[in-house]
């Protein structure tokens, strides 16, 4: 039987009322006043030392005057500015310094650099990097002192010899033979079929593949070397047509290399690192500083055209050029990396050259 209007009316409102109702479960506490345990005023804020105070008086003083900011100028400031007038090269106890004014040119280890005197062309060059300096700042770039940091890093391996340690020495012995295993020059390009139209020349002259080239650059390299500095070593190339995986050079060739690039002298030493880091191949590097050290003098021909910077550049960089010539350059990319390529190598051929006959 359904309800009549005025009972549904009063329990819609009773549920509305019931809904809207919230209960609380947890008992009410009172807030407990604590008795006052401090008597007395406030403290007093904290207040700096009188030292504290002297100092900054100082310091304003200064500031405002403007004769401290001249007394203690800050180290970037100083910088910034060159503080050498003159720069030249002094012959001293049969051994070539150079000196900023008065001052000698030192290494990173606080050591004078001391060039010997079969260089005298490495010391002129070496005082000119300095003298075209603007700033003091400037010969915190190594890229603008290539000669001096080579310099100095010959310095050290020299001094370490002295003192009856190679570790400078082994560190390039494992960083050369390392760059064997994987030398640009003896990557070449698989061998494969050649399309009849492919990069043909003016009047159907057939240009080079890359693989051509590659062989053909190698082979003199690597002619030169085991015919006048490791005469009967076997070097072969380490990308094989059906793997990816480099080829191993033999233990005999390995063992033969390692021996004679540990015997070598400090100058010439620090020359073939920096012209392996800049190449990326062992090979190169050694036949560049055979050619233009002074203690290879019994294995130059003053007859040929000697292998230059120019020759060592394209030997290390052939599949650059050969893209290159095909595609074009990248303006502000391709020619500042061949002119950076260049002035590594040539800080080389200075370096290990000298007045030795």
């Amino acid at each position: 039987m359904p309800f009549p209007r005025p009972v549904l009316s009063q329990l819609s409102s009773l549920s509305r009322r019931n809904v809207a109702r919230q209960f609380h479960s947890s008992p009410l506490k009172a807030a407990v006043a604590h008795p006052i345990t401090a008597h007395g005023p406030p403290p007093k804020a904290p207040a700096p030392a009188e030292s504290f105070n002297k100092d900054s008086q100082k310091s304003d003083v200064a500031s405002t005057s403007g004769e401290g900011v001249q007394s203690q100028p800050k180290p970037s400031a100083a910088l910034k500015k060159r503080f050498w007038k003159d720069v030249h090269v002094q012959g001293k106890s049969g051994e070539y310094q150079v000196l900023l004014d008065k001052r000698p040119v030192r290494t990173p280890n606080k050591d004078i650099l001391s060039i010997p005197p079969t260089k005298p062309h490495l010391a002129h060059a070496v005082a000119l990097e300095w003298d075209v300096m603007t700033s003091a700042q400037q010969a915190l770039k190594s890229h603008l002192i290539p000669l001096t940091s080579l310099s100095a890093r010959a310095a050290d391996i020299i001094r370490e010899e002295a003192e009856g340690v190679n570790n400078t020495r082994e560190q390039i012995i494992t960083t050369a033979m390392r760059y064997l295993e994987t030398d640009t020059l003896l990557c070449w390009e698989p061998e494969r079929e050649v399309h009849p139209l492919e990069r043909q020349g003016s009047g159907e002259e057939k240009i080079e593949t890359l693989r051509e080239i590659q062989v053909r650059v190698s082979k003199d390299i690597m002619g030169f070397l085991s015919t006048k500095v490791w005469p009967g070593l076997e070097i072969v190339p380490i990308l094989d047509t059906q793997s990816i995986l480099p080829v191993a050079q033999p233990k005999a060739t390995q063992e033969s290399i390692r021996t004679w690039v540990s015997e070598l002298s400090a100058h010439d030493l620090a020359g073939l690192e920096r012209g392996i880091l800049a190449s990326k191949s062992l090979l190169v590097a050694v036949r560049l500083v055979v050619e233009w050290s002074e203690n290879f003098r019994h294995i130059q021909r003053h007859d040929v055209k000697k292998f230059g910077l120019e020759d060592a550049a394209e030997a290390s960089s052939l599949e650059v050029k050969w893209q290159t010539d095909m595609w074009g350059e990248v303006e502000d990319t391709h020619d500042v990396d061949k002119e950076d390529l260049k002035r590594q190598l040539g800080s080389v051929v200075i370096l290990v050259s000298g007045e030795t006959r």
